[in-house]
């Protein structure tokens, strides 16, 4: 195909803009002279990383960029258009990229999303369409169970059992939209207004809220090296009546990334046995391990009474993907559950959970999780030598063994307000301490590096380099 466009860019290597950055702006300005017509053809990624003499990478985050804001469209097996429509020039000047642009984010540190360019989408399109012409229209238009799928939740038992060491049935799972809705229906199925929680501290805010909307008094706990403060809890259980749950994350503690020793696991299994209070676990990421294999999880020990069992699958199909799943081994919880899922949601989205059953039995789904978790090791390892070339001696971090994201807390206490309205001012976002504390004296922050590209972690962590004091070693 015929690419009559001619390079012109100068790339300047000492601009505070990020090369990728400078590349998508110099392309919107032969756009917007007329340079470039709706559409030319521009070269491919591949030959204009060779033309620019840059990573491949940088030049596929410059078209994302350029394809997020409308000015290019990609096209499949076809190569990247000048769009139709173009972004009027206003929208332009409010979202152009420069160092002192407030009203922009092109980087954002998440809480560890997972990165959806390698998300087996055309599998799960492919997969969808199969079963919508397969299914009798009736079948599929029709109300289902509202604890989901029966065949979908006996995979997923089925996954539990054989992955997870746990010991149940379909009939104990609900298939639900994401984590956050198993949460909502977990809160409200276990509590009372009044009751207490125990909760890790720092901890997951969007799941607090969940537990609160429900009525239910938060009692933060600390966290060290091992996972939440075993002697906390039980100076708490002691001296408080109303406790019914304690919600943890045990696997990767969030945000902290740590896991909950052994030794732990078992005392808070015979405390939860002895005072009654149900273990609410959110296992948010128990697929993406890098070590040998993942500890399995407290709803896994045949002694634990009371548990509700919390996991998803967006981090693994595709993040747009809602499907998570609420486990409980208590019938009563469950038939509150279906009642509660019935008023709020009718039911899941069958079509879906049958599209991504056809993924699981047909292996695809497995390809994926090893393909992704070689993709993320190999990502975390790279995060660590930039880490340790920008941030060693100025912070603290350990390497985590899964999950998509580090913790790191500077070794000096940071204005965090400060840095965080500066670096908004360049385009940078950072999640700070505030989002998983109340504790003022917190100073670590959770850094997703699942998203983002190569170019995008080193810009970042060289950014953030800038506002820690300390000496780097490297």
């Amino acid at each position: 195909m015929l690419r009559p466009w001619k390079l012109e860019i100068q790339l300047d290597p000492q601009s505070e803009k990020a090369i990728y950055l400078q590349i998508a702006d110099i392309i919107i300005q032969d756009i917007q002279t007329g340079r470039l017509k709706a559409g030319d053809a521009l070269p491919s990624s591949r030959q204009l990383a060779a033309d620019l003499s840059v990573n491949r990478n940088t030049v596929v985050d410059a078209l994302n960029v350029l394809i997020n804001e409308g000015w290019i469209e990609a096209k499949p097996r076809k190569g990247a258009f000048v769009a139709d429509v173009l972004p009027s020039l206003q929208t332009r000047k409010q979202t152009i990229h420069t160092p002192e642009n407030k009203g922009h984010i092109h980087l954002y540190f998440d809480d560890g999303f997972p990165d959806s360019k390698i998300a087996p989408v055309t599998e799960l399109a492919r997969a969808y369409r199969k079963i919508f012409n397969q299914k009798a229209r009736w079948q599929l238009m029709g109300y289902n169970n509202e604890l989901g799928d029966e065949s979908f939740r006996k995979v997923v038992a089925q996954m539990l059992n054989h992955q997870r060491g746990m010991q149940v049935t379909a009939s104990d799972i609900c298939i639900t939209r994401g984590s956050q809705m198993a949460t909502y229906l977990a809160a409200h199925c276990l509590l009372s207004p009044g009751d207490q929680v125990i909760v890790e501290s720092p901890g997951y805010r969007p799941a607090w809220k969940a537990l609160e909307n429900a009525g239910a008094q938060l009692i933060p706990i600390a966290v060290d090296k091992e996972g939440i403060v075993i002697d906390d809890i039980i100076s708490c259980l002691q001296s408080h009546q109303k406790i019914k749950a304690i919600y943890i994350t045990p696997h990767h503690q969030y945000p902290t990334t740590v896991t909950l020793s052994l030794q732990r696991r078992q005392a808070l299994i015979r405390l939860s046995n002895e005072y009654g209070c149900t273990i609410v676990e959110d296992d948010y990421d128990n697929e993406f391990h890098f070590g040998y294999r993942p500890v399995l999880p407290l709803a896994s020990f045949a002694e634990l009474k009371h548990y509700a069992y919390i996991g998803t699958m967006s981090k693994v199909v595709a993040p747009a993907l809602r499907i998570g799943y609420l486990v409980s081994n208590d019938r009563a919880v469950m038939k509150k559950v279906a009642a509660l899922r019935k008023i709020i949601d009718v039911q899941g989205d069958a079509m879906m959970e049958q599209a991504v059953l056809e993924l699981i039995n047909d292996g695809t789904i497995k390809k994926h999780i090893r393909k992704a978790t070689l993709f993320y090791k190999n990502k975390r390892d790279k995060t660590l030598q930039l880490l340790e070339k920008y941030l060693k001696g100025k912070a603290d971090y350990e390497v985590p063994e899964g999950g998509l994201a580090f913790w790191i807390v500077p070794k000096q206490t940071i204005n965090w307000p400060k840095v965080a309205t500066e670096l908004l001012a360049k385009g940078i976002k950072i999640n700070t301490p505030d989002n998983y504390s109340d504790d003022a004296t917190l100073n670590g922050f959770r850094f997703g590096y699942g998203a983002l590209s190569e170019v995008q972690l080193e810009e970042g962590i060289k950014a953030l380099s800038a506002y820690m004091p300390g000496m780097n070693r490297s």
